[in-house]
């Protein structure tokens, strides 16, 4: 792509359209993947270290200035590594023991071969029966391993979504978002990441998570809303 392309782009994207800043992230995908590669085996996923690149290739389009006379992609080198280092600095990445991926990579095995045998979906009680643990443990587990959850996933019986819960936010917010989920996961009280596992993390309803975890409907509805309140002012 021609530089007054790029410059085109750029003023766009500043100016809000979306479409433009999407366009250059995709124009500059191979760019942003081989910064990203740099931070590899730093205990932060491959996918959260493009997403914390991606940020940072946001932040240089939104300060980048054309008449600097330089090259945007010079500009925006050490803007994505510096956002990563960043991260790294003062975030760093969810710890996860080793005790519990041990445990998540047999759940999941287990899973897959009862599964395949059952020709059905199994519940996390079947599953934790199976594997000789407790129901909790498996919940637990399953929650701390699994990925960053989307934006569109339903948060609520109404059916609102994660995205619907924190806002209309820009595409910038909404990759920061992604990444603190997890981190804003994992300081839940135990019983709302159990909670917050099985309906989210296994699809159950709340009448089935309720008779997972041995309380009334009511309790597992009053515990995802707090669930939820503690996750919108943590990503807030």
């Amino acid at each position: 792509m021609v530089a007054e392309d790029v410059g085109a782009l750029i003023h766009a994207a500043q100016a809000g359209d979306q479409q433009a800043m999407t366009q250059l992230i995709e124009d500059n995908n191979g760019l942003i993947w081989s910064i990203a590669r740099r931070f590899f085996g730093r205990g932060v996923e491959p996918d959260d270290l493009y997403q914390l690149a991606s940020l940072g290739f946001i932040k240089a389009v939104r300060g980048f200035d054309c008449g600097f006379g330089t090259a945007f992609s010079t500009y925006a080198v050490p803007k994505i590594a510096g956002e990563i280092r960043r991260f790294l600095r003062d975030d760093g990445p969810v710890k996860v023991s080793r005790s519990v991926k041990d445990l998540g990579t047999r759940l999941r095995r287990l899973q897959s071969e009862l599964e395949n045998e059952y020709g059905r979906e199994i519940t996390i009680g079947e599953l934790a029966d199976k594997a000789g643990v407790p129901v909790e443990e498996a919940a637990m587990c399953e929650q701390a391993l699994q990925a960053t959850d989307s934006l569109e996933r339903q948060l609520s019986e109404d059916g609102a979504s994660l995205g619907e819960l924190l806002g209309d936010s820009g595409m910038e917010d909404a990759i920061a978002t992604r990444l603190s989920l997890r981190q804003a996961l994992s300081e839940l009280p135990d019983r709302e990441q159990q909670v917050i596992a099985l309906r989210f993390g296994r699809s159950m309803t709340q009448t089935q998570t309720a008779r997972v975890l041995g309380v009334s409907q009511v309790q597992v509805s009053r515990i995802e809303r707090k669930a939820v309140e503690h996750l919108r002012e943590a990503i807030l």
